[in-house]
């Protein structure tokens, strides 16, 4: 039996209201074309009391997430929040700031520093950091370091390329997805969006970047910036392959990144990622304990509002580390037993002490979903049951599900009896083969919409609320719009030339290139560099080209303008020896990716 914290432990709020000086008065950000990307207001609703249509521990953390303005964490260090999914840190140094996580996009960045200078002066900006390569946390960069500034800009080692690589190599499913597990075109209201748990939802502004120009290579690094000492952490493989934390000694001030935060984190994004390691990610908080919490004071994070003294953040790194080493472990003893990774989801239970931890509910994370994805890390998508092993595809498995059970005349009255009596999950269930057999099924679909509406409104995890409440939009024609792309110019021109031609070799249509073989050679003047491009049996390969024969086109020229015939086929300015039309071939074999592919329907 689940044992919720008390809700008359009011720490959290007074935690998240503690450092207030100020919000703005303009609700709305705009991007230049004067749409909105974000509103302050959208989330007022929140000062009420639960509805029945809510989760209370979920309405509960939307309503501190919501809390938005200038927030001082200890002299000298500053937050912005509620502006974005994330947070930004404003460091003060001897003459400037030091910009720690600039939002996703750049208009509520360019607010939040507005803001920011509003209360603490015109200070110049002198550094950013970027503490991991997730997009929330670089993206808007551009919205607080102008263009013709020259400011170190410090990352973990390795942060380009997986910034960059997540968001091209499944960057268009990713983003499709993300548009579910963030709700942000979801209408906001008690009965819609109320959040996504580590914070409301995602800005839809413009997505830019930065590259890099101070790499942190290892633990125990320090940088002074405009007179602030900073000792960094690496914790590769934790939330985000590269990612890091950072104390500063002399303010006794202890930023975790997105390492430890107020929920239970994800080791699997329902938007899609890499599964990450939670015996590495519980390992990396022993070491921020045993490294820094005796000389902290204060624990401030990238989501979120801080924890203070000195005891209290051990105590809440303690219970961070313990939370993912628990689920880690527990999900290794039990898939030794021979239990499969949904058997897992449903026998663990969290150890008591946990469960009664804010900090450690699953409003982002789930246990159902992160055990499914620890016993997916070690044990892969096969749980051996051989009847698994060659399914058929959903849309055929539907129709015969649907067949055997006497067709959806007979299926409809006992799903809605399903509904009336509480039984959703299985109703769910039986009502998606429904609509996969016949997705035009318009009695189906809204029955399926209106359990997803119940599941929604009970979840406490606020991005399954999200799923289920986007899913139903869906099923009642309201589809909604591919409105976050992170693959924007910035991005695509900090991609390797591996990386580029890797982008261009996933949209090979492979069965209309079975036949067609070609081989091209790129020099590219500005970077000293050849890149023999073959294409044979529909693969797209990357060599060198020494000692392989002439190609049957050479092209010469610099990187950005590779970016323009990827673009467009266009070799305008590309000096060409051999056949030009050779491109157009290449050109013609690419997919282009679905960005609003359908998802509750075949």
């Amino acid at each position: 039996m689940t044992t919720l914290p008390s809700f008359d432990d009011h720490t959290d709020v007074a935690n998240a209201d503690r450092g207030f000086v100020g919000t703005t008065s303009q609700s709305e950000i705009k991007d230049a074309a004067g749409r909105v990307v974000w509103d302050l207001g959208w989330y007022a609703f929140l000062d009420a009391d639960c509805p029945p249509t809510a989760n209370p521990s979920l309405w509960r953390q939307s309503a501190l997430n919501a809390k938005h303005g200038l927030f001082e964490v200890t002299e000298g260090i500053y937050q912005v929040r509620g502006f974005d999914l994330s947070n930004v840190t404003f460091i003060e140094g001897e003459r400037g700031v030091i910009v720690v996580d600039p939002l996703l996009s750049v208009e509520p960045a360019e607010a939040a520093l507005a803001l920011y200078r509003a209360h603490r002066g015109e200070r110049p900006v002198v550094a950013v950091i970027y503490t991991h390569s997730h997009a929330d946390h670089f993206g808007g960069v551009r919205g607080v370091v102008p263009d013709d500034a020259n400011v170190p800009i410090i990352a973990p080692s390795g942060f380009l390329e997986h910034a960059v690589a997540e968001n091209v190599y499944a960057g268009t499913a990713m983003n499709r997805r993300a548009i579910y597990m963030y709700g942000a075109e979801l209408a906001k209201g008690p009965d819609g969006q109320i959040g996504a748990g580590l914070g409301q939802t995602t800005s839809t502004g413009t997505i830019s970047l930065i590259e890099p120009t101070l790499s942190i290579t290892g633990t125990g690094q320090e940088e002074v910036i405009d007179g602030v000492r900073l000792v960094f952490q690496l914790t590769p493989g934790t939330e985000a392959p590269a990612e890091m934390n950072f104390h500063l000694p002399e303010r006794r001030a202890l930023c975790m990144a997105e390492n430890a935060t107020h929920t239970l984190h994800n080791v699997l994004t329902l938007r899609g990622a890499l599964v990450r390691d939670p015996r590495v990610w519980a390992r990396y908080l022993t070491e921020a304990i045993e490294l820094f919490a005796a000389d902290s004071d204060v624990l401030f994070a990238s989501h979120h509002w801080p924890t203070w003294g000195t005891a209290e953040l051990t105590a809440f790194l303690s219970q961070q580390r313990d939370l993912y080493a628990y689920l880690h472990d527990q999900t290794l003893r039990l898939l030794n037993q021979g239990y499969t990774g949904p058997e897992i989801a449903e026998r663990i239970q969290l150890p008591p002490a946990l469960e009664r931890a804010w900090h450690a509910r699953g409003y982002y994370g789930s246990v159902s979903h992160n055990v499914k994805a620890i016993y997916q890390r070690y044990m892969g998508w096969f749980d051996g049951n051989p009847a698994h092993l060659w399914e058929l595809p959903p849309e055929e498995s539907a129709k015969k599900h649907v067949e055997y059970m006497g067709g959806a005349p007979s299926i409809l009255p006992k799903a809605k009896q399903a509904l009336e009596s509480g039984e959703l999950r299985w109703a769910a269930q039986v009502l998606n083969y429904v609509v996969f057999a016949d997705p035009g099924h318009t009695e189906a679909r809204d029955l399926l919409a209106r359990v997803y509406d119940r599941l929604g409104h009970g979840a406490e995890n606020g991005t399954w609320r999200n799923f289920y409440l986007q899913g139903a939009a869906e099923l009642r024609g309201h589809k909604a719009p591919a409105s976050i792309d992170t693959t924007s110019p910035d991005v695509a021109g900090a991609l390797t030339l591996e990386q580029l031609f890797d982008s261009l070799a996933i949209r090979v249509d492979g069965p209309r290139a079975w036949d067609t073989r070609l081989v091209i050679d790129w020099v590219f003047t500005d970077l000293d560099q050849t890149v023999r491009l073959s294409l044979a049996n529909g693969v797209l390969t990357q060599s060198t080209g020494k000692d392989a024969g002439p190609a049957d086109l050479t092209l010469t020229l610099t990187k950005p303008q590779l970016l323009g015939v990827i673009a467009t086929g266009n070799l305008d300015g590309v000096q060409a020896e051999g056949d030009p039309a050779i491109v157009t071939t290449l050109v013609g074999l690419l997919d282009e990716p679905v960005r609003d592919f359908d998802i509750v329907t075949p």
